[in-house]
């Protein structure tokens, strides 16, 4: 059922959690540090041994494809609007850099949308 893979990736979700705050609390940092990444390497575990021992079924993996096509996006977009604040409060020299990349990063798309392209079928015999 759909519901059991909601329910792992919850549990893996409260777990990495705990695991980065517990991180954060070792390297004497106030705050969830990779707590994200330990919820998808649990995730990644958990599906893989559930796969292995034949427990999951089509409409649980359904479900964890479903929650985690929507959780990546969400996740990106929190750490990015933290970026934008901490660049604000950082200065105007962060500020300058943060855009500079990004520019320079979109000028980057067309290059790397080319690189492993194949060449088109329609196009002239040499």
């Amino acid at each position: 059922m759909k519901i059991y893979g909601v329910a792992l990736l919850a549990l893996c979700f409260l777990t990495g959690k705990v695991l980065g705050n517990l991180l954060g609390k070792l390297i004497g940092i106030n705050s969830d540090v990779g707590g994200v990444g330990f919820a998808m390497l649990l995730l990644i575990v958990a599906n893989a041994f559930m796969k292995k021992k034949g427990w999951m079924e089509t409409a649980t993996t359904n479900g964890i494809l479903f929650w985690s096509s929507m959780y990546i996006p969400i996740i990106v977009a929190m750490a990015a609007t933290l970026n934008v604040k901490a660049a604000v409060s950082g200065g105007l020299v962060a500020l300058v850099v943060g855009v500079i990349v990004t520019l320079v990063a979109f000028y980057l798309v067309p290059l790397i949308a080319k690189i492993g392209q194949k060449e088109p079928l329609n196009s002239p015999e040499k």
